[in-house]
């Protein structure tokens, strides 16, 4: 089972590079889009959460579910933002940083929570 969760966790750093990564790579262009990957990064690290989330349930060991509520909330804003300006031609600045903004508040809860 130690594989399978080592498998998710891989899985969801991807789902983070896809994300913070597709967002980096437009900060200094003229106008700014939901790409692909970050459209395709939010739904990875949504899955991937979720099953870590019940993979910690199942286990023995303690569960922080405050931080697993936090994380859950900006991860669900992240979606959201996602969803709402994934089809526009030009996302304006203050949705684009929020999204770039709550993914790194998030790998941040992860790291030092």
């Amino acid at each position: 089972m130690e594989i399978v969760a080592n498998v998710l966790v891989l899985l969801h750093l991807v789902g983070f590079a896809a994300l913070f990564g597709g967002a980096f790579v437009q900060l200094k262009g003229p106008t700014r889009v939901i790409n692909p990957a970050m459209f395709h990064g939010a739904l990875t690290q949504v899955v991937t959460g979720l099953l870590l989330v019940g993979m910690l349930e199942m286990g023995d060991g303690p569960v922080n579910h405050a931080k697993l509520a936090v994380k859950s909330v900006v991860l669900v804003a992240i979606l959201v933002l996602v969803l709402i300006n994934r089809k526009k031609e030009g996302v304006a600045p203050g949705p684009f940083f929020a999204v770039l903004g709550l993914t790194l508040l998030n790998a941040g809860i992860a790291v030092f929570w």
